[in-house]
């Protein structure tokens, strides 16, 4: 069940240092931001975990993100790892107003990511990085959106993930497809540090608020 959203509680953590990257080396480069995000992002879902409200959190978030779908028919989502922000409730709200739904396969570090179909009760097996991914045969699907975990964010919708590089070539390759970010609102910085081939996204959904770019 996906909670409406005049009904979110603030799921913010207390106030905390913003953290900034700073060419000059005095602030945390783009590695240590990267640890750094990951500690807030584990400490929220476990403070969240703990009091019992992690659910709560997830459909919020959904609850956020699913009036923005528009006309999308076929959703790329993910599968949560760790205290990644919890699209489920999401892609089952998504399933059962009969859009597609899609979630990535990695095969060798070396391979672009795919998409394939997804049903709620379909069986997912491992993959690379600890991905929890269709298994072989289920049919590729090209999305029209791309919900995307992310590791942090900022204002300008500029996002740092794992690393890898996965979305970032493949938002290269697509880069008409409309990219939306799922994140904890704990995930927020002041500046994430962006390399020239960094593309930002259209828009971020947390368990807090709907965020676009801003319009004069």
């Amino acid at each position: 069940m996906v909670v409406p959203p005049t009904l979110q509680p603030p799921f913010l953590l207390p106030p905390t240092a913003r953290l900034r990257h700073d060419p000059g080396g005095m602030i945390p480069a783009k590695a240590d931001l990267r640890r750094a995000l990951r500690d807030r992002r584990r400490d929220f879902a476990a403070r969240f975990d703990r009091e019992g409200r992690l659910r709560e959190a997830a459909d919020a978030l959904a609850a956020q993100a699913l009036p923005h779908i528009r006309d999308a028919r076929i959703i790329a989502g993910y599968w949560p790892i760790g205290s990644e922000a919890d699209p489920r409730p999401l892609l089952h709200a998504l399933h059962d107003r009969g859009r597609a739904v899609a979630l990535p396969r990695v095969t060798t570090p070396e391979s672009p990511m795919t998409f394939h179909r997804w049903r709620p009760g379909d069986t997912l097996v491992a993959g690379g990085h600890g991905l929890l991914q269709p298994a072989d045969g289920a049919p590729a699907l090209l999305p029209d959106l791309i919900v995307t975990p992310l590791v942090g964010f900022d204002r300008r919708l500029m996002r740092m993930g794992q690393g890898a590089g996965y979305y970032d070539r493949l938002f290269a390759r697509f880069p008409d497809i409309r990219r939306i970010g799922l994140a904890w609102s704990a995930q927020e910085v002041e500046e994430v540090p962006a390399d020239p081939w960094d593309m930002p996204l259209h828009a971020i959904a947390t368990e807090r608020e709907w965020i676009e770019p801003e319009t004069a």
